[in-house]
């Protein structure tokens, strides 16, 4: 159920058209869709404040394009992950607005028009080029929930001073994703330069040795920098839903 559902229920019940119980039971019960391979949870933007997101991956285009068909239709914000083009098209036979992010990989639509809702700004950082897939999916999701971003590419530990002549954009941040793979050092930086949450995000990007992104991520784990949290591999968009979260709660940018 949106805000502006509940907002509905409240001026029927001012005009008496449904009564208190009714509400209650609207609010309260679960509002879940099922379909014959997925349960669509309708009533995840009450509880959490952002409706569900479809992860494409292992998903057929089929059952991506109805998931947001459904979605869609509730009045909710589509966003859809890790899609691809055959996804994307499955999707605009049901949702014709729908825009596809090559780089993100990401399918978005029915978009809040009102503006930021987050109190200071999320700054997505990635240590290489080879990161930016992974830092636009963070970009795409924060955006969508409603919050200022800022980014800042290339700026890896191989050239320091690149990140250090930066200080200044950091320290404006309420939240600053890191994207770095390779031994993933790049968060340990950050953590020591800034006195706000930094979510480190490990990549699968690098050589054998990175082990698809297990280097990184237990650099990441050890950092000695106080402050720094990490998610999985490549998982641009739980680092943004968690930093979104986090710049409704802080005064910041």
């Amino acid at each position: 159920m949106t805000k502006t559902q509940i907002e509905q229920l409240l001026k029927q019940f001012k005009k008496g058209k449904i009564t208190e119980d009714e509400i209650l039971e609207a609010m309260t019960s679960p509002r879940a869709e099922e379909l014959k391979f997925a349960t669509v949870d309708h009533h995840r933007e009450l509880r959490q404040g952002f409706p569900e997101v479809i992860l494409c991956e292992g998903k057929t285009p089929a059952q991506v394009g109805e998931i947001a068909r459904r979605i869609v239709a509730h009045g909710s914000v589509l966003l859809a992950t890790r899609a691809s083009t055959s996804h994307y098209v499955s999707v605009r036979r049901h949702v014709r607005k729908a825009r596809y992010n090559a780089i993100a990989r990401t399918i978005t639509a029915n978009l809040r028009k009102a503006g930021p809702t987050g109190r200071g700004t999320i700054l997505v950082v990635t240590a290489g080029t080879s990161d930016i897939p992974v830092a636009e999916e963070a970009i795409v999701t924060a955006t969508v929930m409603r919050n200022r971003v800022d980014k800042l590419y290339d700026v890896g530990v191989a050239g320091i001073h690149r990140i250090l002549s930066k200080t200044d954009k950091l320290r404006k941040a309420s939240v600053i994703i890191v994207v770095a793979g390779m031994e993933g050092a790049l968060a340990s930086v950050v953590g020591g330069l800034v006195d706000v949450p930094v979510i480190a995000v490990p990549t699968s990007t690098g050589y054998g040795a990175s082990f698809k992104g297990v280097s990184a991520l237990l650099g990441m784990l050890n950092s000695c920098a106080a402050g720094v949290t990490v998610v999985n591999i490549d998982n641009g968009f739980g680092a943004a839903f968690a930093a979104s979260l986090i710049n409704r709660k802080t005064e910041g940018g």
